[in-house]
Parts: structure tokens; sequence; C-alpha cells
């Protein structure tokens, strides 16, 4: 292990750390729903400083970019004190023939505030800050580039501040709290486009069409299929209807990959036919898959990895999580508290993986009113007076939306959580209404947990501790949201010493036999009573979490997947 002031930092690692590419990690194109043929990719070294405010930085050491600075993958591997700025610098020169007419600087995300210079200038409003750590920003930077070298400056500031949203970050890690991150952790990047362009594509698929809307750009517009069928339009919408229909599901994942030609603006992109909703089948609420009764079986995922923590050191990590879990026989990852970077959800486009997206909580936690008592049974107490302050309130309503435009693009993408066990819970109601009419092709999950108002798609429960049952019905699909959580430490893959999961067993054998009897015993007797979605946690171990299928360094599937599968398989017939 590796000590500093504050954080042993363990050297547990992922096998993806070998086939990064060390000077220019994530040099992939990171925006899968809109593919043009200009990208530049500003990953890599960057000068990185540490400064109090107003002090000039020093720049003495550097950071591998996207990797936060408290990764080990960043090569910087410490935390950032309170009311410290991170200096971030980088200088770049414009290829020859890159310059199409306008050149847009990229930001994944970074966390929490920054403010962005390049050759001097403050870029963005007038006050040039973004705010907020896991959405997408960009910049429009033609009339201040030079030629030759040009100077990229990056300032961010993270203090944890609860107002912003956090998720499961915290300074003093442990239990079901994990190692924070700062700064940039997604990929910067810059692309090229003409002078009037597409800003951006969302997608409003059925059973049998698909209304495209495309924002911004030239008036006139032509979409083309892979197959050849060829759709021209004026103005912003054209719906879609493929001569041959080909569903989306986690069983065939079918992709329709176009080309839209938009004056000189070129893209290609994609979109999936496929619907979700409610209905009653023999009086029993349903959430409906293309038409049809489904069971949505997950797991909860937190998108934690050891070196890279909110990143692992490729895309394959994303991607061999989404294949392990179908390999076990699950079709759902519930994206916990979390945003991701495109690819990730793309990838369970390509792949077939239902995603239940969180909103990412921001507020104080407490542990005596948000874990404690509903744990006791009191899910039910009134909350009205808690997390009062205008300005989380008003940034969570931004995030939240912000979220919404984000994923809407995603056919994987079917159903959000908006306040999970009452992390910074405030107006439920009116929160799940305007989450709704902004967009209503999914399914909403107001107050996953407890703490139930009177809005919600569906009636969403967590299950720790006791036996799993469906007891009280309120005419709303039932989905088990978190349940499970069993732990098995396994020797040389693990983050410590301490242990964090409800209910230990030493062996793989104890722990896949109480698995398999969890599902069998507890839950496929229920299902065909009411039960929709289930939520098992979770992925992977995480920290001191230790309650994952997969180890933290994703080395050991604790179960055999054949077994799993079969039980999993087992389950869908009841719905």
């Amino acid at each position: 292990m590796k000590k500093n002031d504050k954080v042993i930092y363990p050297t547990l690692k992922t096998k993806y750390i070998d086939d990064m590419d060390k000077t220019m990690p994530w040099n992939e194109y990171p925006r899968p729903s809109m593919v043009r043929d200009s990208f530049l990719c500003l990953n890599g070294k960057w000068d990185f400083a540490i400064t109090k405010p107003g002090d000039a930085p020093e720049y003495k050491e550097q950071i591998l970019v996207p990797f936060p600075p408290e990764s080990l993958l960043s090569g910087i591997e410490r935390t950032i004190p309170d009311g410290h700025l991170m200096h971030y610098r980088r200088r770049f020169t414009i290829p020859e023939g890159f310059n199409k007419g306008h050149i847009i600087l990229h930001f994944g995300a970074v966390d929490t505030i920054c403010t962005v210079y390049l050759n001097g200038n403050k870029l963005g409003n007038h006050e040039g800050d973004h705010e907020g750590g896991y959405l997408p920003f960009c910049f429009d930077i033609t009339e201040l580039l030079i030629n030759g070298e040009n100077e990229l400056h990056v300032v961010v500031k993270d203090d944890l501040d609860p107002n912003y949203p956090y998720g499961k970050q915290t300074k003093n890690r442990g239990g079901m709290w994990y190692t924070p991150v700062s700064g940039i952790w997604q990929t910067v990047w810059l692309e090229s486009v003409p002078e009037s362009y597409v800003v951006k594509i969302k997608l409003f698929p059925t059973v049998s069409n698909v209304k495209i809307r495309v924002l911004g750009g030239a008036k006139h517009k032509k979409i083309t299929l892979a197959n050849g069928e060829a759709f021209e339009f004026d103005g912003e919408e054209i719906n879609i209807a493929p001569k041959e229909i080909h569903l989306w599901s986690p069983e065939d994942p079918y992709l329709y990959y176009f080309t839209l030609e938009c004056g000189e603006d070129k893209i290609e992109s994609y979109f999936a036919l496929r619907e979700i909703g409610i209905s009653k089948i023999n009086g029993i609420p349903r959430l409906m898959l293309n038409g049809k009764p489904y069971l949505f079986n997950g797991l909860l995922d937190q998108g934690y990895y050891p070196d890279g923590i909110f990143l692992p050191a490729t895309s394959k990590g994303y991607e061999d999580d989404i294949l392990k879990m179908k390999e076990c026989g699950f079709n759902m990852l519930r994206k916990h508290i979390k945003v991701e970077p495109e690819i990730f959800y793309h990838l369970c486009d390509k792949l077939g993986m239902v995603v239940f997206q969180d909103m990412v909580n921001n507020s104080d936690y407490s542990f005596f009113i948000d874990t404690a008592l509903p744990t006791v049974g009191l899910k039910r107490i009134p909350i009205l007076f808690r997390h009062k302050s205008k300005k989380s309130r008003s940034i969570f309503e931004e995030h939240m939306y912000g979220t919404l435009d984000h994923l809407h693009f995603f056919p994987s993408v079917l159903y959000y959580t908006i306040f999970n066990e009452g992390w910074g819970q405030f107006s439920a109601d009116k929160m799940y209404s305007k989450a709704k009419a902004y967009d209503p092709t999914r399914i909403y999950d107001a107050t996953s947990g407890w703490f139930w108002r009177r809005k919600s798609d569906v009636d969403s429960r967590h299950v720790y501790f006791k036996k799993v049952k469906i007891g009280r019905r309120d005419g709303r699909p039932i989905v088990i949201s978190e349940f499970g959580g069993y732990s098995h430490r396994v020797k040389g893959h693990i983050f410590g010493e301490s242990e964090y999961g409800y209910g230990g067993f030493e062996t793989a054998e104890e722990y896949e036999t109480a698995l398999i009897k969890l599902y069998g015993e507890e839950i496929k007797p229920l299902i065909s009573g009411g039960i929709c979605a289930l939520v098992y946690t979770q992925v992977s171990d995480v920290e001191d979490e230790t309650n994952g299928l997969l180890t933290y360094d994703r080395e050991i599937l604790k179960v055999n997947s054949a077994r799993i599968k079969a039980v999993m398989d087992d389950l869908a017939k009841e719905i």
C-alpha cells in the first residue's frame, strides 16, 4: 500500500491497465450518439498544480487526463485539500485542414466547479464557471485560437460542497461511502463543424416508428439508413417507419444505423425501436417492454474501479461488466447515483442491457433519518422541512433536466430514479411531475426505497435484513429496487481490511448457495404476484463493500455463471 497524509491507496488494479494507451488514454470517439469525422483527443499528460486561491500555479508535476487526481492511474494519487484549486495546463496545435468553420472544445465531465481559459481568455459566460461534476459541456473556441501553439488552462475547485451532486463520494470513506474524485474525469476533445451544424439529435421511438428531432443545422435534411432507405425533410422533425420492423430488447439488441446529412454537416448515428409502459395483466400492474410483460432482472451498478475510481482504465472495463452480468442471466443495470460517459450507454444499447438510471443526489445525508428510521420500519415519516435550501433545490432540478437531456438519446435507458432513500429528497411529487412532463417516454421511480409520496410510476422498495415480501399493494408495478447485498471476500482481491455487506459467507460455495436460495425461495414465488423488476446489490465489490458478484479488481466472478443464469432464466418464466 501507498500512504500519504490523509488516504491509504491500495495497489489493487484491474487488467485493463495492460491495454491502456499510457500516452493518450481513452483515445476513442467519446460521443457515439453523434459521430463526425472530426476528432482531436486532448487526453494524456497535462501539467498539474494545486494552489490556494490567488496563488500562481507552479507546475512541478503532471497528471494523466482523464483520470481524477485521487486515482492511481492519474499519477497524482492524493486528495485535494479543502479551499485549494487544481490547475491543469496543456498546449496543443490545430492540425492543418482541421478547421471546417467552427472548432468546439468538449469536456466529458469535470468535478465540480471549473473555469476554462484559452490563450489567457476566459471561456463561457461572464462568470466563466461550469458547475456540476457529472455532465458534459463545451465551448466554441474558434475566435480565440492562434496559429501555432495554443495554451489551455483549466482551474477546478472541489470541496465536496453538498449543494452540488456528489453521489457516494465522501472525505471520510468507509462502508457504503467511497473515495471522492475531483477535477477532469472524462475525455477532453476537439471537433470541427461547418458554419451551420447540428447541435443535438433526440429520438422518440415506438414499436413501429421513430420520431427523430434534429436541433440546429441547415433547414433541409436527409437521413439514410444502413440498408439504403432514405428520408428527406425540412425543419426539425421526421417520423421514420423502416420497411422491416426489428424491435430492440436485451435478448435481441437490434440497432438501426443511419447517416444524417444537413447542409455541409454529416453525422453517423443510430436508433432502436422499443417501448416501455405499464398495463394490467390479469388484474396485476406490470412493466411492459414492447407491449409484453417483462421481468427487469438486474443489479446495482456503482461504476467504480480501484485504479481509476470513476473511470476504468479502458472502455473494456465497462464492456466486460455488462457482458459478465449478461452471462449470469441479468438483463438490467441500475446505474446508482452516477452518470457515466456516453460510451457506457452506447455499450448497453449495443450489447443489450437495460439501464435504470439514478439522478445524482445532493444535499446532506442523515444516517438517523435516511437509514436508521426506515430500517426499523418508519418509511412514511414526513420530510417536508428537510433540504429547504433554495440553492441546493435549484441545482438538483437543473442537474435532473441536464441528465434527462444527456441520456434521452439512448434506447437502453428506460427508467429513472429521482430520489434514493430520502437523500436530498424534497417536493418529490413536484419533481416527478416535472420529469414526467419533460420526458414522458420513460418510467419514473420518484422515491426509491422509502419516504413515498403520492406520485410515482412504480411501488419501489428496498429490502435488507429481512425476507422479501409483497405485503401491501398500491396499484402500481412493484419494483424491489435494492435487496440482497450478500458479502463474500476473496483473498488477494480486496481493497482493505474492512468488510461491508448484508450477511457474510466464508466460502464461494456458501455464497452461491445462499444466492440461489434467495432467488428460488423468496423471489420466485412473488413474481406471479406482482414483482416486475429486481435490483440485487451489486455488480462488483466497491472499496469496503464486498457484496459484489465480481471482485473490485474484476478478476474473480464469485459464482458459477451457468448456474446463476439457469436460476434467472427460470425466474423469467414466472412473469
